[in-house]
C-alpha cells in the first residue's frame, strides 16, 4: 500500500482540484464572488490551522514577516481566487478548467524574468507559443457569438492563473529563504486573506447558500474543507516523498478533470475544439517542463 501512496495522492490531488471548477460554477449561482471566496478560504483555513498546531510550527515572531504573508494572502489566495470565480462563473465548467492548465506557463514566464536560473530556450518559447494557440483555439475567435461570449471569462481565468504563477515567483524569492514550514505559511496567508475578505465582503444575501444544500455542501466541503485546506496539506505531502518537480505533474491533471466532470457528469456542452486546446496547453507544458530535465 505505501508503495503505492504517491500514485493515489496524485490522482486524489489532480480529481480534488479538477472537481474545484464545478464547485465554483454551482457557488456563483447563489453568492457573490467575494462571498464564495470567503467561504472557500475560511473552510480551507480550518485544517490548515489544525495541522499547523498538531505539527507545532506557529511562532509569534514569523508575525515580523507579515508582509510577505499579505502580499501571499492576495497574490496566492484571494485575487487569484476572485478572477477564478468570476471566470467560473461565465464559463462552461470544463472550459475555465482547461484554461487554468496555463498556470504553468505563466509560471515559467515570470520565473525566467525574475529568477536568475531560469534561462530562455527554444523548448521555453515553443512552449509559450503552443500553450497559449490552445487557450485562443478554446476562445473560438472564429465564431462572433461564441468569443463575445468566452472573451470576457478566459481573460479572468488567465488573470488568476498569472496572479497565481506570480505568488510562486515570490514565494521562491521571498518566503523559501526563511526556511518556515509550509503548514505555517500557509496558515498565515489563509489566515490574513479571511481578514481582509471578512473586512470587504458584502454579506447581503449570503445566506442563499442555505437553500441548495448540494451547493452548501459543495462549496464548503467541496470547495473549501478539500479543494483549499486538505489539497494544501497532501500536495506538499506528495512533495516531501517525491520531490517537486515529480509532485508538481499533479497540477497536469486538473484540467482534464474537470472536462471529464463537465462532460460526462453534468452534461456541458464540451466540444472537440476544447479538448484539442486542452491538448495543445497540456503540450505547451510539456515542451517547458523538458527544458528543466536538459
Amino acid at each position: 500500500m505505501i508503495k503505492y501512496l504517491p500514485f493515489i495522492l496524485f490522482w486524489t490531488l489532480g480529481i480534488i482540484w479538477g472537481a474545484n471548477f464545478i464547485y465554483m460554477k454551482w457557488a456563483s449561482e447563489l453568492l457573490s464572488e467575494e462571498q464564495a471566496v470567503l467561504i472557500r478560504v475560511l473552510f480551507g483555513f480550518i485544517p490548515i490551522f489544525l495541522y499547523a498546531l498538531y505539527l507545532k510550527v506557529l511562532r509569534f515572531e514569523h508575525l515580523k514577516y507579515s508582509f510577505h504573508f499579505i502580499i501571499m494572502s492576495l497574490l496566492g489566495t484571494s485575487i487569484y481566487y476572485f478572477f477564478y470565480m468570476k471566470g467560473a462563473a461565465l464559463l462552461l465548467s470544463g472550459v475555465a478548467g482547461a484554461i487554468s492548465g496555463t498556470i504553468p506557463l505563466f509560471t515559467f514566464i515570470l520565473a525566467t524574468i525574475f529568477i536568475k536560473d531560469q534561462k530562455i530556450s527554444l523548448n521555453l518559447i515553443l512552449g509559450i507559443l503552443v500553450g497559449f494557440s490552445g487557450v485562443i483555439l478554446i476562445s473560438k475567435p472564429f465564431d462572433t457569438q461564441l468569443f463575445e461570449a468566452n472573451f470576457e471569462g478566459i481573460i479572468y481565468i488567465l488573470l488568476g492563473s498569472f496572479i497565481l504563477a506570480s505568488s510562486f515567483v515570490y514565494a521562491k524569492r521571498f518566503l523559501s529563504p526563511l526556511n518556515i514550514h509550509f503548514a505555517a505559511l500557509t496558515t498565515y496567508q489563509l489566515g490574513f486573506a479571511f481578514i481582509i475578505l471578512a473586512i470587504v465582503t458584502d454579506f447581503t444575501n449570503i445566506e442563499n447558500i442555505l437553500s441548495d444544500t448540494h451547493i452548501f455542501y459543495g462549496t464548503i466541503i467541496g470547495l473549501g474543507f478539500l479543494g483549499t485546506g486538505i489539497t494544501t496539506i497532501l500536495y506538499y505531502y506528495l512533495i516531501q516523498i517525491i520531490g517537486p518537480v515529480r509532485a508538481s505533474s499533479a497540477t497536469y491533471i486538473p484540467p482534464a478533470i474537470a472536462l471529464f466532470i463537465a462532460y460526462f457528469l453534468v452534461d456541458e456542452n464540451i466540444v472537440l475544439l476544447d479538448l484539442i486546446g486542452t491538448i495543445l496547453i497540456f503540450s505547451g507544458v510539456f515542451l517547458i517542463n523538458k527544458k528543466k530535465k536538459n
